[in-house]
């Protein structure tokens, strides 16, 4: 009996809903992932960067990267404009309104990599060129894996990794929250290289509780700040700005370990609106629901079936 794909497509289609129809919602997404027993990140505050763009610099130094020249008219400059394969670290500015601008008229915002919780780069790499580490949740790129797909470029939301589109051996490139360093006991480079401690690094969990206690502080006023690491003993007295009361980066697709506080709504310094549940819980989910059981192959049966006996009962 000769079968159609139109009829063999819409029986299995028939089918599927029946699965999905036993589903709930709650069925439908993964729980959230909690945070690595050693967690590390970095909490960036936007009203005390200065925009001096030396954490640009020593991550540059400490990764070896090259130096990036965008305007013709300035070749001895390196002066990257937004993250790139050359630029891992970067520091931009916008221009803002209102009473909480951590500079009049504008502000500014570091991009890098969030080190998610739950990592759609990760999900997505085929070949585990992107691992994440169980014990401290740094987001690692391994160069000898790495099939040169970029399915992680299209999967990572925030647009953080890049591609050597210019060299013969292409590679992924992304911050790794210098991972070599953190081997070897040190932190972060744009963390040590910070004059203000706008880029703190430490226990995700002791960045939270200062996350906490500058939400609480009353604008305007003189507060210790830690400067480089939150473990460490220096501070600086700096005026609290006003803070929005949003952490980007706590809620975020599951969370991440990076953490940013600014004085105006994330939206005006270029981050995407994004919902808390991850898009890998989510998919994981449907294909948990799916696959559950083997129930996939049986979806087809039943494709079969329904069509095989449709035409049965016409005949």
């Amino acid at each position: 009996m000769k079968i159609r794909r139109r009829d063999f497509l819409k029986g299995i289609a028939a089918s599927g809903l029946l699965v999905a129809a036993e589903q709930s919602p709650a069925q439908a997404k993964r729980a959230r992932k909690d945070l690595p027993p050693n967690a590390v990140g970095i909490l960036y505050d936007s009203t005390l960067c200065i925009g001096c763009k030396v954490c640009v610099y020593a991550c540059k130094q400490a990764n070896n990267m090259p130096v990036e020249h965008t305007k013709a008219n300035e070749p001895m400059w390196d002066d990257p404009q937004d993250l790139s394969a050359k630029t891992l670290n970067i520091i931009k500015r916008y221009g803002v309104e209102g009473p909480k601008d951590s500079v009049a008229g504008f502000a500014f915002i570091k991009r890098h990599c969030m080190h998610c919780l739950d990592p759609a780069c990760v999900s997505a790499c085929p070949a585990s060129a992107l691992v994440k580490n169980p014990e401290n949740g740094v987001v690692t790129y391994n160069k000898k894996a790495c099939i040169g797909c970029r399915y992680c470029q299209v999967a990572c939301p925030y647009n953080i990794p890049k591609f050597q589109w210019d060299s013969p051996f292409p590679e992924i490139t992304k911050c790794q929250m210098c991972a070599h360093l953190l081997a070897k006991g040190g932190i972060s480079a744009c963390c040590a290289a910070c004059p203000t401690g706008a880029s703190l690094f430490g226990p995700v969990e002791k960045l939270r509780i200062e996350v906490k206690r500058r939400l609480a502080m009353e604008p305007g006023a003189y507060y210790d700040f830690p400067v480089a690491n939150i473990e460490s003993t220096e501070v600086q007295q700096h005026r609290a700005g006003g803070y929005v009361q949003h952490v980007y980066g706590e809620r975020e697709l599951g969370g991440s370990q990076v953490l940013l506080l600014a004085g105006v709504p994330f939206a005006n310094l270029g981050l995407p609106d994004l919902p808390e549940d991850s898009y890998v819980a989510l998919a994981d989910g449907i294909q948990y629901a799916i696959y559950k059981g083997m129930v996939y192959p049986l979806v087809v049966l039943g494709g079969l079936i329904y069509i095989i006996r449709n035409r049965e009962e016409k005949k």
